[in-house]
C-alpha cells in the first residue's frame, strides 16, 4: 500500500508515526492535501527544501485545542479551535527566540518565544465548527485567549494575533 494512502485510510496511524518520527528527529511527511502553513528557519523538521509544509490533516494530528473568547473582531464569544502554537514549534524543533508571522496579503508580525506555551495562542483553522476561508480571516488564525488572561488585552498582543497565516519563519 503507498505511503499516502496508507495515511489517508488510517489517521491514527499518521498521528502514531509523526509522533514517532517527532520524537526521533525523522522527516516530516509530505502533505497531502492542500498546504496551509509553510515553516521556515531555525527548525530542526524538514519535508521541503526550505523548511515544512504542512496541509489540514497535518495540522491536526499535532493535536488540537479549543479556545472560547471574544476578540476586537468579531461579534461576542467565539469558539476556536486549532494547534497551540506551542505544539507546532515544538513537533518542528524550533531553536529560535521569536517567529516572524506572514499572512496571504503580506502584512507580518513578530511573536515572541515567551508566548509559546501551552496555554497561550492556537493556530486556528475552525471558528464556531466551521472552517475558516480567506474571506473570513482563514484558512488560519493566531488566536490568543484573551478573555483568560489579561496580559492578552494590548494593543502589542492584539497585532501579534495575524489573520490569513500561511507562512511562519522562526528567527534565533
Amino acid at each position: 500500500m503507498p505511503l499516502a494512502a496508507f495515511f489517508a485510510a488510517a489517521p491514527a496511524a499518521f498521528l502514531i508515526w509523526c509522533s514517532a518520527a517527532l520524537a526521533t528527529g525523522g522527516p516530516f511527511p509530505v502533505p497531502q492535501g492542500p498546504v496551509l502553513l509553510t515553516v521556515s528557519g531555525a527548525i530542526s523538521a524538514q519535508n521541503a527544501p526550505d523548511g515544512v509544509a504542512l496541509d489540514r490533516d497535518m495540522l491536526e494530528a499535532l493535536g488540537s485545542r479549543t479556545i472560547e473568547t471574544s476578540t476586537i473582531w468579531t461579534d461576542g464569544v467565539q469558539q476556536f479551535r486549532g494547534v497551540p502554537l506551542s505544539r507546532l514549534m515544538d513537533a518542528l524543533g524550533a531553536q529560535g527566540d521569536r517567529i516572524l508571522a506572514h499572512a496571504v496579503t503580506d502584512y507580518c508580525v513578530w511573536i515572541p518565544a515567551d508566548d509559546w506555551d501551552e496555554d497561550g495562542p492556537i493556530v486556528a483553522y475552525e471558528r464556531n465548527g466551521e472552517d475558516m476561508t480567506l474571506r473570513d480571516k482563514g484558512p488560519l488564525w493566531v488566536i490568543y485567549p484573551f478573555d483568560d488572561d489579561p496580559r492578552y488585552r494590548s494593543e502589542t498582543v492584539y497585532f501579534r494575533s495575524i489573520w490569513q497565516l500561511n507562512r511562519i519563519i522562526v528567527m534565533d
